[in-house]
């Protein structure tokens, strides 16, 4: 090989890597959309060389642009690539059986949520055979503040936690039922350690209902929420019939991970 060629190597070698340097920015920041400076400054390069990576990115739908912010997010082909690796996770195996077991049990939809930064997204669900069901969209990140899956993670973090999501986030309405004031999502936050499980009635989705329980690991810490929903005017009346088989469904999972109560 020529010296000319090595360094061509070289520098196509440094090209993917400040690529990928930043794809993986987007996915460890836990905010759903960045911009051309915060990606330059973060990882000290330039902006010009910036929009060249994202321009590759975004032709392979890695990356897409949102066209009224001028913000990038992960794209299509990026998620499809974290659905692939989620696939083969531990703990979506771990939590199968109950989920099905769940969505048996209550004829209602059982879901697997993890937590990504200051987001969560649903990983798996399990889905009844009834005419009028809930289904949710796997590997899109939700606030941690609106919903029973959300809500229930975040109830279950360190104090120091929720003090610094709390600091970082306003609380904008998905419905006129979102809790959008700090004082009142405390109390409810504190409601939801204290009996275990988190409750939302149309909170992130006008008209669903559920109930979401935290999957602990060895160390105590929240790792996931698995949630039973359906349509809120079917399930509100058996919501707390649910909650002992949540409970146990929870547990089951956790002690698998190493929770010990």
């Amino acid at each position: 090989m020529s010296e000319i060629e090595s360094d061509n190597q070289s520098r196509s070698i440094a090209a993917v890597e400040r690529a990928m340097d930043v794809l993986l920015l987007f996915g460890r920041s836990g905010r759903p959309d960045l911009g051309v400076t915060e990606i330059a400054t973060e990882l000290g390069i330039t902006k010009a060389a910036v929009h060249r990576i994202l321009t590759a990115l975004r032709n392979r739908d890695l990356i897409t642009l949102e066209p009224t912010t001028r913000r990038y997010a992960l794209g299509h082909a990026a998620i499809a690539l974290g659905r692939a690796y989620l696939a083969r996770t531990d703990l979506r195996v771990m939590a199968a059986p109950e989920l099905r077991r769940l969505a048996s049990v209550t004829g209602e939809t059982a879901t697997l949520s993890i937590r990504r930064g200051d987001t969560r997204m649903y990983v798996d669900q399990v889905v009844p055979d009834q005419e009028l069901r809930m289904e949710v969209v796997l590997g899109v990140p939700y606030p941690l503040y609106a919903g029973s899956s959300s809500k229930v993670i975040l109830a279950f973090l360190r104090k120091e936690e929720i003090d610094e999501y709390l600091s970082r986030h306003e609380l904008t309405a998905f419905t006129d039922a979102t809790i959008t004031t700090v004082r009142k999502l405390r109390t409810e936050l504190n409601a939801t350690k204290k009996r275990g499980h988190a409750i939302s009635m149309g909170e992130r989705q006008i008209g669903a209902a559920s109930i979401a329980a935290p999957i602990l690991d060895h160390d105590g810490g929240v790792v996931a929420a698995i949630s039973v929903c359906g349509p809120l005017s079917r399930f509100q009346p058996r919501m707390a019939d649910c909650v002992p088989m949540l409970l146990k469904a929870a547990g089951a999972i956790s002690a698998q991970l190493g929770y010990t109560p």
